[in-house]
Parts: C-alpha cells; sequence; structure tokens
C-alpha cells in the first residue's frame, strides 16, 4: 500500500484539480483520495510529494506494439518471425511504462502478437503497460498495411475477417478506410474498405461490445468510416466541416497523430522518398483539420503512432505538446491522454482518472504539467495496477508504517 501526500492531484474526475492533498492505494485500486485521507488499518508507504503532481497514468491511444520505428517498417515486418516481433514488443513495452504510459491501444501488429502481449501482462508473465488490443488489421487486397493485415474485399470477406479477429481476442478492430503513408504505391487519400463493408466490421464489434478504429487521411474515406459507425477516426489529414458535424452527430473520436509525420520529415535521406513526398502534400492540412475539429469540440484522444519511422514507445508527452501548440490548453491535452482516451476504449470505469474505486495507473512528475507540459516527460515515479515500476525514476520514500 502507498500514500502521496502533500502532492499535487490532476484527478480529471468530480474535481479536477486538488492543490495539495493525498492518494491512498494498493494493487487492487485506489482506496481514497482528498485534501486529507484516513486508511482503513495497515501499513503504506509514504511519499512525500512536495513540489510534485500527481495525475492518472498516460494513455497513448495509437501505437503499433512489435513495429521497430526504422524507416520503412513494414519493409522490416514482413521478414519477420512472431518471435522477432514479440520480443520487440516486450522490451517496447517496458519503454512506454518508464515514460509514464501505463496504458496504450493497439492497433495493427502482425501475427496477432499484440493479443499474446496484452495475455502476458495480464497474466503476469511480463511487465508492461494495460493493452487494448486490435491484432491484425482489416484492409482491401493490396491496401494500407497489408503487411500485417487480414485481406478481405466485399462485405462476406470483411464480415468474416471482423469474426476471426474477435474470436482472437481483440479488444478493438481496426480497418483501413483510406491509403497510408508507409504503405508503397497507395494515395494516402484514395478510398480503400467502402462504407459498406466498414459497416459490417462496425456491426460485429457492437455485437461483441468492442469498440471500432479507422485508418483516415483523405475526406471521402474520413466520412465512410464516420457513417459507416466507427468508434475513433485515427489521423483525420484531410476533415472539412462536413465531416466534422458528422462525427459530433455520431460522438466519433478523433486521435490525431500529430508527431507522426513531423518525425518523418525530420529525417531527410532516410525515410523513403515517397513517404517524405506524401507527407509533404498533407502535412499543413493536418494541423488545419485538428484545430477544426478542437474548435468545434469533436472528443479528442492522444495518440502518437508509435512504430511508425523514428517513433519511437513514450513520445506521448511531444505529442500534447504539439496538441497545445495548436490550440488546447495543457489541461485539455492532459485529459486527452487520460480521461478521453479512457473514454475511447470504454475503460473509464477502471481508468483515466483518480477516483476511490478505480485502478492505480498513477504518474508522478515534478513541477505542474498544467504549466509546463515538458514536465511529463521526466517521470519521478509511475505506479501500473498500484505497483511501483522499477524503470522509472525514483525519490528515496519513507518506510512503511502504520496509518
Amino acid at each position: 500500500m502507498y500514500k502521496l501526500t502533500n502532492i499535487r492531484i490532476l484527478a480529471f474526475g468530480s474535481s479536477d484539480v486538488i492543490e495539495s492533498g493525498e492518494v491512498l492505494f494498493n494493487e487492487e485500486g485506489i482506496l481514497e483520495v482528498g485534501q486529507t485521507v484516513e486508511g482503513g488499518g495497515g501499513k503504506a508507504t509514504l511519499i512525500d510529494g512536495a513540489g510534485m503532481t500527481v495525475l492518472p497514468g498516460l494513455i497513448d491511444s495509437h501505437v503499433h506494439l512489435g513495429m521497430d520505428a526504422s524507416p520503412d517498417p513494414f519493409a522490416k515486418m514482413k521478414d519477420e518471425s512472431p518471435a522477432d516481433i514479440a520480443y520487440r514488443a516486450v522490451q517496447q513495452g517496458t519503454q512506454f511504462l518508464a515514460a509514464g504510459i501505463t496504458a496504450v491501444r493497439n492497433l495493427g501488429t502482425r501475427y496477432n502478437a499484440d493479443i499474446s502481449y496484452r495475455n502476458a501482462v495480464q497474466a503476469g508473465t511480463i511487465t508492461g503497460p494495460r493493452v487494448f488490443a486490435a491484432g491484425r488489421p482489416i484492409v482491401m487486397t493490396g491496401g494500407h498495411g497489408h503487411v500485417m493485415a487480414i485481406e478481405a474485399d466485399g462485405v462476406d470477406a470483411v464480415t468474416r475477417a471482423a469474426r476471426e479477429q474477435l474470436k482472437a481476442g481483440a479488444d478493438v478492430l481496426k480497418v483501413m478506410a483510406t491509403g497510408g503513408v508507409l504503405t508503397k504505391g497507395t494515395d494516402p487519400g484514395a478510398v480503400q474498405l467502402s462504407e459498406e463493408e466498414m459497416r459490417c466490421v462496425c456491426q460485429e464489434a457492437e455485437h461483441a461490445a468492442k469498440t471500432t478504429a479507422a485508418h483516415t487521411i483523405g475526406t471521402e474515406g474520413i466520412k465512410n468510416a464516420v457513417r459507416a459507425g466507427v468508434t475513433t477516426i485515427e489521423h483525420a489529414y484531410l476533415l472539412d466541416v462536413e465531416a466534422v458535424e458528422l462525427m459530433l452527430e455520431r460522438g466519433t473520436f478523433l486521435v490525431p497523430t500529430l508527431i507522426a509525420p513531423r518525425l518523418i520529415l525530420d529525417q531527410p535521406g532516410s525515410v523513403p522518398d515517397y513517404m517524405v513526398s506524401k507527407v509533404e502534400k498533407i502535412i499543413d492540412d493536418h494541423s488545419v483539420s485538428f484545430q477544426l475539429a478542437l474548435e468545434a469540440g469533436v472528443p479528442i484522444a492522444a495518440g502518437t503512432d508509435a512504430g511508425t519511422p523514428f517513433n519511437f514507445p513514450g513520445l506521448l508527452a511531444e505529442e500534447l505538446m504539439l496538441m497545445a501548440s495548436n490550440g488546447m490548453s495543457n489541461q485539455e491535452a492532459i485529459r486527452s491522454a487520460t480521461l478521453m482516451a479512457a473514454k475511447a476504449v470504454k475503460a473509464d470505469s477502471l481508468i483515466g482518472s483518480i477516483e476511490k474505486g478505480k485502478l492505480a495507473d498513477l504518474l508522478v512528475v515534478e513541477g505542474n504539467p498544467l504549466e509546463d507540459l515538458e514536465t511529463l516527460k521526466t517521470p519521478k515515479y509511475v505506479f501500473a495496477n498500484g505497483r511501483l515500476f522499477q524503470g522509472a525514476s525514483e525519490k528515496p520514500v519513507q518506510e512503511a508504517r502504520p496509518l
């Protein structure tokens, strides 16, 4: 059992900020939170949080466990074995946790390795973040990301693919509504899976109480995915007013991944020319689309697209800083990586805020991230399921003592 004292609490629950409060928690969850808390007996390890802030563990809503962030990840992945990808996923999970990211939504991994990884974390076999896993995406034949995906054409084949992924244990079904940057020979703006095909996937997910996500770049593909009923729209470089209105009407989330194209452009001569050329044509539109959605009040969850070129695990704080530079307040940006991200996977009853009864996924940083998001880049303590993750930088804690 741990007790954080004299600490700023970004709760994102019934009260957003407690300037000097206490949090009592164990491996079962958060026991009490408030200005002062009383224990129910037993001993707690005390941590004096003077000058520090505790917030819910961050949630990266778009990652690719097992993808290596090399200049051309799909070229590498097509020759890799399940073991290669699984070993890398374990390493990446440790990197996510060290960055204060206690949960990830994985939106595409070859061999369904992310589902196996999630199961190993849940069983306690390995230490890693909480995973909401999609396994293999569903794409049209030759579609974006086909190296790691199930290729399916027509409603019957797509329905079968959705059911196969649900049978394999997917938490979320991922579809490709348009072409993409990383897949050679595809136009990022071109429509791929049809609205009817994606609607079948959404219906199967709904029947199983699961969520859905759609990779989208072009405007028509975005609208197809929203009308089909997807839970989240990923990237969305080319939104227009009609698309935003559809998202508002249906409660569709946006996961913008602003950092991903910028990392590609930051490495001239390393990333294949066809990727750079695609990004250069649409990157300015990406910021405009994000601002359009933000101003309209579209619900936004933060994600990085980790695994794409030079997009290594743990860059979520940089994504939040980009979102803030494009019009979000610091508080909104942090909320997008905590409570809003939890809502996007329908897990907000368990994680995403600091409230009694929720799981103890917590991040402690020096300073005040409401004033400076840079503080999120250097965690002091990371707790996953109430357990102190040893890879985080630590300050000495007081000995356990009776409450």
